[in-house]
């Protein structure tokens, strides 16, 4: 099992040069391909937004004013893309099965973002996303629950500053769920890779499923030897305490399935995929 090709969704330049740094630190050993991907928005879908009672020329200049802006917007993208890749040193390329160290390419395409994004991401074994800073940017969020309701495939969501090592320290929130489950499955090249790996559970967010023990036994029969640590809630909250653990373990990666609530109760009660989304710094991995 390895980690060969990476999804970035790039939409701009506000938390997308962390990412792309982040994502770039994963590529690194395992020799991976980054595929940076900026989809610009048609400006003829702007047209049917527009409402009655719009004049023709009045939809033009809308049409117009989508268009200037995002060229600009795909300008600023693409120099931060070459900047950051320069700082790191890494090959601009088309992916290649041989490579003997990693590479990244830079694709524009014009459509709908999440639809993109999704269609895009399931033939990759990893997509990483900027941070959404408690909902600030709404691209990073759509780019998230595209790939995570739709092509159901794992993602990293990067800090707001790149970190220099990812996966060298991983911790693993444990709680018994399908999402979960599919999680420590996604995870698992990186945990066999691990210097350290620490499963992080409690009795507030256990589910019905299999307790950390058999987790433990399964990890082992794939060359994995993790210790775990029983998290106390902070403050009533168990988003709160798994980061805590985490940043106490100095983990350099934090994975957990996500959204075992709905999305649409997520955003109205809160969870702890919300919380954790809107107060990690450290690469978080999710799966769903």
């Amino acid at each position: 099992m390895s980690i060969r090709k990476i999804l970035l969704p790039l939409a701009s330049t506000r938390a997308g040069a962390a990412a792309l740094g982040t994502a770039l630190v994963l590529a690194a050993p395992w020799r991976a391909h980054v595929d940076a991907l900026h989809v610009r928005l048609d400006s003829r879908d702007v047209s049917p937004l527009a409402g009655d009672g719009l004049s023709g020329a009045m939809i033009e200049d809308i049409m117009t004013a989508t268009e200037n802006e995002g060229s600009e917007r795909s300008r600023s993208v693409r120099a931060m893309f070459d900047d950051c890749v320069a700082e790191h040193g890494v090959m601009v390329s088309p992916a290649r099965p041989d490579a003997t160290a990693a590479s990244v390419s830079f694709t524009t395409l014009v459509g709908r973002a999440d639809e993109m994004i999704a269609q895009r991401s399931r033939l990759a074994d990893l997509v990483v996303v900027p941070h959404g800073k408690a909902g600030q940017d709404l691209a990073a969020s759509e780019a998230l629950h595209a790939v995570l309701f739709d092509s159901r495939r794992p993602v990293v969501i990067a800090p707001l500053v790149a970190p220099l090592s990812v996966g060298r320290r991983c911790c693993l929130a444990w709680n018994g769920t399908a999402e979960a489950s599919r999680m420590v499955a996604a995870m698992l090249p990186m945990l066999q890779r691990a210097e350290a790996v620490q499963v992080l559970h409690s009795d507030e967010y256990q589910r019905p499923g299999p307790p950390v023990g058999e987790l433990l036994d399964y990890l082992e029969l794939h060359g994995v030897h993790a210790g775990t640590t029983a998290f106390p809630l902070v403050e009533r909250s168990v988003g709160a305490g798994l980061l805590t653990a985490a940043r106490a373990f100095h983990a350099d990666l934090l994975g957990m399935g996500a959204y075992s609530k709905s999305r649409l109760l997520q955003m109205i009660a809160g969870g702890n995929t919300r919380y954790v989304l809107e107060h990690a710094d450290l690469p978080l991995m999710l799966s769903r």
